[in-house]
């Protein structure tokens, strides 16, 4: 059976600074993208390594004969503009506050900021509904923070008090919450993609055996992980599930040029990843990732589809982090001109010059938003400081599936407690 494809509509300008220094070439002359639409269907093009990449936008997805040519940027309303521009800049003074809070000692363990990349969790996440499922990684602040999750729990949980969304027993990197269907973010890479696809498949099964779903049709799960992750078995594995079962979720890679220390060109024997899609016979996405317009007009399609029951889609968003991997990384390993390049295509400064140029707002109004959301990340530090640490008996709560059988007495108190529970044993 030939793989479902998307039809090229637009190309992306070719990245002048790629992971390692390395420029990409220019198209192949006589290029075009009903070419490349064709050589999709047949399994993928053999592109050169580093071959410019491609946005699409979908004509088999929207239900067309023949692909239309797309505007520079899809129409958006005011309303959307804004509401697109005030979580953006959530997500990026709230991760500010954070490095301040963990250099203050607020904070333990390793904390792993999003700064540059919120495009992609914006782009995707103020689409879904509430009973649409994230599951995110040890990067995942921002992604509970567009989910609707609010920042005073999450910065509580960062702090590790008992009034954050996890009580305090999660931290920065397993930010949970069950009202706002965040399953978790989970610290070890590729851990979250099956829980993702076991989400989508409880989706599948309430909608068609129970007929439990909305209107709408399918709730959708979106499986955010990174670039690293892509060479693990849990993500080929997961693949050929969704796609074999055509389960409602969107595989969302969020290539930011370097696993850690490694850069990409040099973990992967090919670092278009969007095309380990049409392999499993699924579309295969690749969308400038600094560029929440274009992030938003493929994350809408891919999560209708997926709503209309037509399964899984692989989104490939470029994009990049500007702090080092945690905030105990000096980054010292990428290239100042790569970080600068980067840096130079913010997407929060992209969205608010967009924003002006479209007379969506005016500059009055966007400061508006910055101080609403200053008060609000203020708010949530104060909240957090002031909460109080969980109580020692929570301490082996949700850690045993029956803790009377290992952790409390007959007295019914935590035997940890008792002063001669380490009787014998190595003080800590």
């Amino acid at each position: 059976m030939a793989a479902a494809s998307f039809t090229a509509a637009k190309f992306l300008a070719p990245v002048a600074a790629r992971s390692g220094g390395e420029r990409a070439p220019p198209l192949p002359a006589g290029a075009s993208s009903s070419s490349f639409a064709r050589a999709l269907r047949r399994g993928g093009a053999h592109h050169p390594r580093l071959h410019t990449a491609l946005a699409v936008s979908s004509d088999v997805l929207a239900g067309n004969k023949a692909a239309q040519a797309a505007p520079a940027h899809p129409d958006v309303t005011r309303e959307e503009a804004l509401e697109l521009y005030e979580d953006m800049i959530l997500g990026r003074v709230f991760e500010d506050m954070c490095a301040q809070m963990y250099y203050r000692g607020k904070m333990f363990g390793f904390v792993h900021l999003y700064n540059g990349q919120e495009a992609v969790s914006t782009g995707f996440i103020k689409l879904l509904n509430q009973a649409d499922c994230v599951v995110s990684t040890y990067r995942d602040h921002v992604h509970a923070l567009s989910k609707g999750v609010p920042a005073r729990s999450v910065m509580a949980e960062l702090f590790g008090k008992a009034t954050g969304c996890c009580r305090g027993q999660g931290g920065s990197m397993h930010m949970f919450s069950a009202p706002h269907n965040v399953l978790g973010g989970f610290a070890f890479i590729g851990e979250g993609i099956p829980v993702a696809t076991g989400a989508a498949f409880a989706a599948k099964y309430r909608h068609e055996v129970l007929k439990e779903s909305g209107p709408d049709g399918l709730d959708v799960t979106l499986a955010f992980f990174g670039d690293g992750t892509c060479n693990n078995g849990q993500f080929f594995e997961c693949l050929n599930m969704a796609q074999l079962w055509k389960l409602p979720i969107v595989f969302v890679v969020e290539n930011n040029l370097w696993a850690i220390g490694m850069s990409h060109l040099r973990a992967t024997s090919d670092p278009e990843i969007w095309k380990k899609g049409p392999a499993f016979g699924m579309p295969g996405v690749h969308v400038d990732g600094m560029d929440v317009l274009k992030v938003r007009e493929v994350a809408k399609e891919a999560i209708e589809r997926a709503r209309r029951g037509e399964g899984p889609t692989l989104v490939e968003c470029e994009t990049y982090r500007f702090r080092g991997h945690s905030l105990a990384d000096p980054d010292e390993l990428r290239k100042p001109d790569e970080k600068t390049h980067y840096a130079a295509r913010d997407p929060i400064t992209a969205l608010k010059k967009y924003i002006i140029e479209q007379n969506l707002g005016t500059e009055s109004e966007l400061k508006s938003i910055e101080k609403k959301i200053d008060d609000v990340v203020e708010e949530a530090v104060e909240f957090a400081d002031a909460s109080p640490h969980p109580p020692r008996s929570q301490l082996l709560e949700n850690v045993f599936a029956d803790p009377k059988g290992f952790g409390i007495g007959p007295d019914g108190k935590y035997r940890c407690e008792d002063p001669k529970f380490t009787q014998g044993t190595a003080q800590v």
